[in-house]
């Protein structure tokens, strides 16, 4: 046991089958024993089915076997099934510091800290049935290949006891399930490295073989909950073309597909993992990750490309590092990449019905009805001061987490991105400020921003990353405000485009003046609220309103001004400061007449 090196995992051995009989052909053995292998669980095989055992058939294929290999042989008879059993006692009396003769104890230590099951393969005759009671009796359940009488939780096995999965190509992942075990996939299988220190890699354009998504071609990142039985733990599929019939320094449309299923998966979580697919690309050396949800910009750099990087590998990474990262909750995960645009255009309509319905769980909800907020610092990668104060009603600027969203990541990760933050003795009612989400933000910001107000943008704002929906910026001449999204590629009235501003306001400075927001925020109560609100915005471009649509005239008539949207100025009208002046001159701007901003 020792010179295998066995690490435990939460305090856990790492899984183990002990593999009776023989399958119905050599393939098929070689198959399932190999799929252990890949997945680092150690197989005891023996055993006979009419004079033929499993050993036998691995045999014939040349397979070898012994510790270093994963593939123990433990002999032919079925009573040898006790040697593995035995195994996993010795696994209590080593590593659980108990004694001979404690039985109950070591039973206790098998169930719930040796992750062990059966496997027959082909018939079950009495004594087989006797062997899988014996390890049902330590915790092991059984998995058969053949129709037999299944039993569900009885509460000696934490999940099933006795389970018949008669295909073959699910068995592994069956045998996984049902008995819970978690796989650490220690060393990702990609042609370049992955690690944090790559988390804040820029590829420029220059550098770029091909990109994804941004203002170039549509993409989107969607993650979604399933059943167990409805996905295959570690499948990776692209759908259309791969890298190799890429265009060099062209743009690709992309649909990146996450399926996972776990016992104690809630719907919930579903954004937080979603959210992390920018973490886990990032860390991939040559890969840049910026944005969310339909928002997403990709870029794989030439150098990944020509060390062997596909569009699959995407995929690789989310498996390998969603089971590493979220193994409490993931007990499954596949991934679907889509390639073509037609593919992509027939999914993005359930993701964005997905999207909207985590941003409407928030209606309701004030800040003044909770004492916490949430912290994010995802985005501390490329701007290292940069922290998020997510509220009720002021979502992250990346809009993908609100505050039950941070409440959900905390619940999932402690030490994660997210933090709760209490708020404390209010400093400041009107702008939003409050003495424990100060302390916080100087203590995050590596002691750079002392102070934050959640509702000014004239003082003290909060800083911006780079993932920001869109970006709010003052039109002093106008004495209001303009909002630009990410998607659109124009001039605005201030003389700067989205991607000009984007400089000046990201990397986590405190600009007055300026702010990234998600776009939700727009239609918030406390958008701005200290400097005069939605009766501030003077331009924005039509998508934007249109995106916005209902919930942007329902804040308007709210605030006692039912035409405001018409008021408010947009690409069709005013380009320059020039036009927009007379614009909102002629349709009478509330902002004109407003306190001045400065």
């Amino acid at each position: 046991m020792r010179q295998l090196g066995i690490q435990l995992v939460d305090g856990r051995m790492p899984g183990f089958a002990a593999i009776l009989g023989a399958a119905p052909d050599n393939k098929t053995a070689v198959e399932i024993v190999r799929e252990f292998q890949k997945r680092s669980i150690l197989s005891f095989v023996g055993s006979n089915v009419n004079g033929r055992s499993i050993i036998d058939q691995l045999k014939e294929e040349n397979v070898e076997m012994g510790w270093d290999t994963y593939i123990v042989p433990y002999g032919r008879d079925t009573i040898t099934g006790i040697y593995p059993l035995n195994w996993a006692i010795r696994g209590a009396l080593t590593f659980g510091g108990h004694k001979k003769g404690e039985a109950l104890k070591c039973l206790k230590y098998c169930q719930n800290r040796i992750f062990a099951f059966g496997l027959t393969l082909g018939e079950v005759d009495d004594l087989k049935y006797a062997t899988g009671a014996g390890a049902i009796n330590m915790g092991f359940p059984i998995i058969a290949d053949t129709k037999i009488p299944e039993i569900r939780p009885t509460g000696i096995c934490t999940y099933e006891h006795l389970v018949s999965e008669l295909d073959r190509k699910k068995i592994v992942s069956t045998c996984i399930s049902v008995r819970g075990v978690k796989v650490k996939v220690s060393e990702i299988p990609i042609p370049v490295a992955h690690a944090a220190a790559f988390e804040g890699e820029r590829v420029r354009r220059e550098d770029m073989y091909v990109e994804f998504g941004g203002k170039y071609s549509t993409a989107f990142e969607y993650l979604r909950m399933k059943e167990l039985g409805e996905i295959e733990d570690g499948k990776v599929e692209v759908v259309g073309p791969e890298i190799d019939e890429a265009k060099e320094g062209g743009a690709m449309p992309l649909g990146i597909l996450v399926e996972v299923a776990g016992r104690k998966m809630q719907k919930d979580f579903e954004s937080i993992l979603e959210r992390q697919v920018h973490t886990f690309l990032n860390e991939a050396m040559g890969i840049f990750h910026m944005g969310q949800r339909n928002m997403c910009w990709v870029r794989i750099s030439k150098e990944a490309q020509k060390k062997g990087f596909k569009i699959k590998h995407f995929g690789v990474i989310l498996h390998a590092c969603l089971q590493e990262t979220f193994g409490a909750i993931v007990d499954k995960a596949q991934v679907t990449i889509y390639t073509n645009q037609e593919d992509v255009d027939r999914i993005m309509p359930e993701a964005e019905a997905a999207y909207r319905w985590r941003d409407e769980r928030m209606a309701g909800m004030v800040d003044e009805s909770v004492d916490i907020f949430y912290s994010c610092t995802l985005c501390q990668s490329y701007a290292p001061d940069h922290v998020c104060i997510i509220s009720p009603e002021r979502l992250g600027l990346c809009g993908a987490y609100n505050w039950l969203d941070g409440k959900a990541a905390y619940e999932i990760n402690p030490t994660g991105p997210n933090q709760p933050i209490i708020k404390g003795k209010t400093i400041d009612e009107v702008k939003g400020q409050w003495e424990g989400v100060n302390k916080v933000v100087y203590a995050k910001s590596n002691k750079h921003i002392e102070r934050f107000n959640a509702y000014s943008l004239m003082e003290d704002p909060e800083t911006s990353c780079g993932c920001f929906e869109c970006i709010v910026a003052i039109i002093p001449e106008a004495n209001g405000i303009m909002i630009v999204n990410r998607e659109y590629p124009g001039m605005t009235p201030c003389g700067m485009a989205f991607s000009t501003l984007a400089g000046s306001v990201g990397g986590g400075n405190q600009t007055p003046g300026f702010l990234g927001v998600g776009r939700l925020y727009i239609v918030s109560k406390k958008f701005i609220s200290a400097d005069g609100g939605l009766k501030r915005v003077v331009w924005m471009p039509k998508e934007l309103k249109e995106a916005l649509g209902d919930r942007l005239k329902a804040r308007a008539e709210e605030i006692g001004i039912p035409d405001l949207v018409d008021k408010i100025a947009d690409e069709s009208v005013a380009e320059t400061s020039e036009q927009l002046l007379a614009f909102l001159e002629k349709e009478k701007h509330p902002a004109l007449t407003m306190e001045p901003l400065m």
